[in-house]
């Protein structure tokens, strides 16, 4: 979007024209504007915060969210998914989120034409199905409509789900044109075929493997308007018994010189990471990386750097040294999973691993969300802690200790909006009772925004219409307003600058539109009672722009 420019004339009489024509002769500044400079401490409510992540993911694997299995034989399929994505969305709206996170590429397939990779099965319940349309295109189209940030999710080497649902270890299940099947040499199956649970995966020790799965996830990233790049916690699989990964032959041909297997294998996953942050960047900046990583790097027991918990550790089972990447810095941000309760529980204590993984952030450029395990909320089988209606709100009370925390994103869709024992509800009431700002990430290339001026300001039958310009735009995605947060306030008062300190006068965001004249109506305004707008301009990294000269309703 690249908003109308008002030339400087025009800037200044619309600016003299707002603070003239609209400012009452009784309005007065309150203490707070006449005493805060920009370096002054504002006392913000820590139930209110102005700036935090909140989302939820949405997975397709085995349809867990998004589509539902049911859709696929709907009489008009892509109706019905579509229909089925915006209910998500409007959760993640009444829920204050600010973001989503979907699942894109779950078994080295798209749910976009991808020319490197077949066709989800999950969009038709056939693998390598053309399903008519672009999903991808849709699913950023209609978060940004709600001005949700749209994070792609990617699985970098999971090839297959176990039989009898997925094709297991057999490479003629998969799509007739899978590349798999035109390099079978790039796999393994693991646990070994014939064993229950056996899959495939892409050997992330092949150089030409790597390669080529960085290459098919830049493809949406080139083509799409997203604003992140999501990997979950599969890289090597997880351990089955007493199985091994079969890479015996590819630590012999590719082992760089390495003579332990373990550092080579965390090392083939460390190139993924940093080769792909690289890509990532050089191709669109603003685009942020994110890892959720299993909750445990390392426990205290095996090396002094890692937690006081005795669960398993990432770092060895699965080859992922994530403590190694936020330190240097490869990924703008981390959602550990931490799917335990707060309580005595020594394997993996929630109230433990959340300072841990503050620490382990503390002096990076590296944003801590964390993981909730909503999907235990309200389950007999995850035991009585989870049982507590209050659990998942107890987290985020906890989260408030640790400034380094500035967010949550939920596990998953389905389990948000199932809301067993009123969990969800609670927790929202609790702690997303307002709109939020996403972070900013100031270590991603940004350039000033010019504040917003609102043209009128009048009341119509559902609430008050706003209408404003952006004054000057710059050229480019780093440069121009990507949306706009709205700012309530009540009386015919100057707010003062600790007035938009944290959310509880943030009533509303709004993706911008193409065009000059920007819109919104504020239904939640009360009849009959005076207010003051002021409004602020975000570009694509979350930074905000000073804010706007007031507007005033006076009836």
């Amino acid at each position: 979007m690249r908003a109308t420019r008002i030339g400087a004339a025009g800037l200044v009489a619309a600016l003299l024209g707002t603070l003239v024509t609209t400012t009452p002769a009784n309005a007065a500044p309150d203490a707070a504007s006449t005493t805060t400079t920009t370096n002054a401490t504002c006392t913000t409510d820590p139930a209110m915060p102005k700036r935090q992540f909140r989302a939820m993911w949405i997975s397709s694997v085995v349809n867990i969210d998004w589509p539902s299995k049911a859709s696929q034989t709907s009489p008009d399929q892509v109706a019905a998914q579509q229909a089925e994505y915006r209910e998500l969305l409007d959760l993640a709206q009444r829920l204050h989120h600010n973001a989503v996170v979907v699942q894109v590429r779950p078994t080295a397939d798209a749910l976009w034409p991808s020319p490197y990779e077949p066709w989800s099965e999950y969009l038709t319940g056939i693998r390598g199905q053309d399903p008519g349309w672009d999903p991808l295109a849709f699913l950023v189209d209609e978060a940004h409509r709600r001005n949700l940030e749209f994070h792609a999710w990617f699985n970098p080497y999971r090839v297959s789900m176990p039989a009898p649902g997925g094709a297991g270890a057999d490479l003629a299940q998969l799509a007739p044109d899978h590349p798999a099947r035109q390099h079978p040499d790039w796999t393994f199956a693991y646990p070994p075929a014939g064993v229950a649970g056996s899959r495939l995966y892409y050997n992330p020790g092949i150089p030409e493997v790597r390669e080529f799965v960085q290459t098919a996830m830049m493809d949406a990233v080139n083509r799409y308007d997203i604003d992140g790049v999501h990997f979950d916690d599969y890289f090597y699989p997880y351990p089955s018994g007493t199985y091994q990964v079969p890479d015996d032959a590819t630590f012999a041909a590719h082992n760089r010189g390495f003579t332990d297997r373990a550092d080579w294998r965390r090392d083939n996953i460390n190139l993924l990471v940093q080769e792909m942050s690289g890509k990532i960047k050089a191709a669109k900046p603003w685009v942020k990386f994110g890892v959720s990583p299993f909750g445990i790097w390392r426990n205290k027991a095996a090396d002094p750097l890692g937690s006081d918990t005795t669960g398993s550790q990432s770092y060895d089972i699965i080859s992922a040294d994530t403590r190694k990447w936020i330190k240097q810095e490869w990924i703008d941000y981390v959602v550990p999973q931490l799917y335990w309760y707060i309580g005595q529980y020594p394997a993996a204590d929630y109230a433990r691993l959340v300072p841990w993984w503050a620490e382990t952030v503390r002096g990076t450029h590296v944003q801590l969300y964390i993981g909730q395990a909503d999907y235990k909320s309200g389950d007999p089988a995850y035991g009585s802690y989870w049982q507590n209606p209050s659990e998942l709100s107890d987290h985020l009370t906890l989260n408030r200790a640790y400034p380094e925390v500035q967010g949550n994103v939920h596990f998953s869709a389905v389990q948000v909006r199932a809301n067993r024992l009123g969990a969800t509800d609670i927790y929202a009431a609790e702690h997303y009772s307002r709109p939020a700002l996403v972070p900013a990430m100031p270590h991603l290339p940004a350039r000033p925004l010019l504040f917003p001026v609102v043209t009128k300001a009048a009341r119509q039958a559902d609430g008050v219409r706003l209408t404003w310009r952006q004054p000057a735009d710059g050229v480019g995605p780093l440069g121009t307003a990507t949306s706009y947060a709205i700012y309530r306030f009540d009386g015919s008062t100057l707010p003062g600058k600790c007035g938009t300190a944290d959310a509880a006068h943030l009533v509303g965001t709004v993706r911008a539109t193409p065009g000059g004249a920007q819109s919104w109506v504020d239904t939640s305004a009360a009849p009959g009672r005076r207010y003051t707008y002021q409004l602020t301009a975000l570009d694509r990294s979350g930074n905000e722009s000073p804010t706007s000269p007031p507007a005033f309703v006076l009836r």
